[in-house]
């Protein structure tokens, strides 16, 4: 059984997620596990759109605006940190609300990462050359005869986890299966009912326009001209990131100014229709629906959870 509790709030960039859980914290006077590969490091806050101090006030925020730009977070890193934090709040008798759109983040706290021996490259090569010959359900059908049991988890076409299996077992001669069945049984269980917000689609495109035409006069061009002098790696996410790396082209004479704000806009949409379809497809038995909904749906689990563990 698990040991420790959280509430997940997840959803697309610019749904709301932020207003919505500083809410239900105050109601609950609980705290916030911020769950955003990108609002962890200083000075990225206008075009992250970082909750501000005064919108903080009143409520204590984890795991948000406290990594300098030089460092690189992973997945488990975040998840460790925030079991750590989730301890600490449920031993003080609340249940933090953990809220973000990076659901990798939140998979690696729910289900970890098993310690698994790099893959042979020269293998993977070879399985990617089947695929472009005889396509992805052939693997699939490769894989039933590797890992039975991993195979029958996954769609004939899910070619990503069904070339890791692959991979795993010819680098490793173990399945990815039997791997991951050993790492369930260390890995720290969290009772984490996942919650996820929706909205109108016409809605959302509209809101991310305004967001970013308010970025721009809020100074977000000097944060990405102050992240650009920033003697950071090429692979640094920032860099990479939805919306700075079209600001970024600008600055390197790439583009003109209307251009990469136009970029920009038309990234954050598409970055927001692929977290929508992340979250139908990765977590199917969150419970979705608009703002209304959800903040009671959540109130109500958060004083289940808070006070049925007492």
């Amino acid at each position: 059984m698990p040991k420790h509790h959280a509430i997940a709030l997840m959803g697309a960039t610019g749904t709301g997620k932020s207003a919505l859980a500083i809410a239900l914290a105050q109601q609950q006077n609980t705290s916030i596990i911020s769950c955003d590969s990108m609002q962890l490091y200083r000075g990225l806050d206008i075009g992250t759109a970082k909750a501000n101090l005064e919108e903080q006030a009143g409520v204590s925020h984890y795991l948000l605006d406290c990594v300098d730009i030089q460092d690189i977070w992973s997945a488990q890193r975040w998840a460790n940190k925030a079991l750590a934090i989730i301890q600490q709040e449920n031993k003080a008798g609340r249940t933090p609300i953990i809220v973000g759109g990076t659901g990798m983040y939140l998979r690696a706290l729910l289900e970890g990462f098993a310690d698994i021996p790099p893959i042979n490259m020269a293998i993977r090569e070879e399985f990617l050359r089947l695929q472009q010959e005889h396509g992805t359900p052939y693997l699939h059908q490769l894989l039933q005869v590797y890992d039975k049991d991993l195979a029958a988890r996954l769609h004939a076409m899910d070619s990503q986890r069904i070339m890791r299996g692959l991979c795993v077992f010819e680098s490793t001669q173990k399945t990815l299966s039997a791997w991951q069945s050993e790492h369930e049984k260390t890995h720290e269980a969290v009772d984490c009912p996942i919650f996820v917000l929706t909205m109108d689609r016409a809605l959302l495109c509209q809101r991310l326009e305004q967001r970013i035409d308010a970025m721009m006069q809020q100074g977000w061009l000097d944060e990405v001209r102050w992240l650009d002098a920033q003697d950071v790696p090429e692979l640094h996410p920032a860099l990479r990131a939805v919306g700075y790396r079209q600001i970024l082209d600008y600055l390197h004479g790439e583009s003109t100014l209307d251009d990469a704000v136009r970029d920009a806009k038309t990234a954050t949409r598409r970055y927001a229709k692929r977290q929508v379809t992340w979250f139908k497809n990765q977590t199917p038995h969150a419970h979705t629906a608009d703002a209304a909904s959800l903040h009671a749906a959540m109130l109500e689990k958060l004083e289940t959870l808070t006070h049925g563990n007492d």
